[in-house]
């Protein structure tokens, strides 16, 4: 068969274990899933009344253009309803525009290490690939300008990081978009925009009308808790949303996915609960980075990405034995690293107090 030659070799994106086979796997009657930044409280209550109270006709094609969800974002952020673009999730967004851009003889730009999808759709449509290495888990955006040619098509920049956390300051931010030309898109990944903090970070809304070449992306799949329903979508000006939006495939948001999301979006309340929550569960890790002298990335997500000293992947299958999966940073480009969801109160103590016996038995504390 005629493959198209990027993919010999290439692999798919590999979850983590689901719960249900850890617990098979280790005889284990109850696993806690901190590897995949999911709200640990899961969804706004409205949500769940909906759900249990309200039934669709499963026959039926969902809205193609998403008309009930489109003008509840459009409210709540202020735009216009043609300025958004929605997606299975924020991947089915990241696959549009790779797939609308980029092609053998152009290139992109992204930080390394950063979200995987960016460079796997890149690779699959044959473009260049130009990783620029983070400098203390920030995007370097001097060297990223710096590698931006005549043939760039798609500057990536994740803000706040993943798998790192950092958040790009706002004048940092602007400084860089001022230089980058015109006719280079750069999306501005921001999946864990409903967690940031801190103090330098400025509402990016505005940026799309000062810079008609960027692109938001956002999602349902973190802070709202609606991981399972898989909606992603895109802010930007009329006219780039116009040209992505025909490489969209039809009903590519189910019924109920549509529905959920507007009304998580309504309870901001929830929200802030959420915000306030991962604050308080971020500073146990940082407590426990701290006590131990662990180098840890300052974090604007609801995950923290810290040195264990240990082999990480050895410190990730210890942990899955004792009923706690998070992230090894060696699928992630960082060996010895590992990334955590930052779950509740009583998870968060329930994993640090295995994790400080893995790292006894591993030899890094006394």
């Amino acid at each position: 068969m005629k493959w198209k030659q990027q993919l010999d070799g290439m692999q798919a994106y590999k979850p983590g274990k689901p719960i249900e086979e850890v617990q098979r796997e280790y005889g284990l009657k109850e696993v806690i899933k901190l590897a995949s930044n999911e709200n640990p409280f899961g969804c706004s209550p409205k949500v769940t009344a909906y759900l249990q109270n309200n039934a669709v006709n499963h026959a039926l094609y969902p809205d193609g253009y998403a008309q009930n969800l489109r003008t509840a974002v459009a409210n709540h952020l202020g735009v216009k309803e043609t300025q958004l673009l929605f997606g299975n999730g924020s991947d089915d967004i990241i696959a549009i525009i790779t797939r609308a851009l980029l092609y053998p003889g152009v290139n992109t730009v992204m930080a390394d290490p950063s979200f995987s999808q960016y460079w796997h759709n890149a690779e699959i449509e044959g473009a260049e690939v130009r990783k620029v290495p983070c400098q203390d888990g920030a995007h370097d955006l001097e060297a990223m300008l710096a590698a931006i040619d005549d043939q760039t098509s798609i500057v990536w920049v994740c803000s706040p990081n993943n798998p790192t956390g950092v958040v790009i300051p706002d004048a940092a931010l602007r400084a860089f978009l001022a230089k980058v030309p015109s006719d280079v898109l750069v999306v501005l990944d921001e999946a864990y925009i409903e967690y940031v903090t801190h103090p330098d970070h400025k509402d990016t809304l505005p940026i799309i009308n000062e810079y008609p070449n960027v692109l938001l992306l956002r999602t349902f799949s973190k802070a709202y808790g609606l991981a399972s329903f898989r909606v992603g979508y895109a802010i930007g000006q009329p006219d780039v949303i116009a040209k992505l939006d025909p490489v969209r495939a039809p009903f590519n948001n189910t019924i109920l996915s549509q529905a959920v999301a507007a009304i998580a979006l309504s309870d901001q309340d929830y929200i802030e609960a959420c915000r306030e929550a991962n604050e308080k569960g971020k500073k146990q890790y940082v407590e426990f980075c701290e006590k131990h002298n662990l180098k840890y990335f300052p974090s604007d997500t609801n995950f923290i990405f810290f040195d264990t000293h240990a082999d990480s992947d050895v410190v990730f299958q210890e942990l899955m034995k004792r009923g706690f999966i998070v992230r090894s940073g060696n699928a992630l480009g960082l060996p010895g690293f590992i990334r955590v969801t930052i779950g509740t109160e009583a998870q968060n103590a329930a994993l640090l107090s295995q994790l400080d016996e893995v790292l006894k038995q591993q030899g890094v504390f006394a």
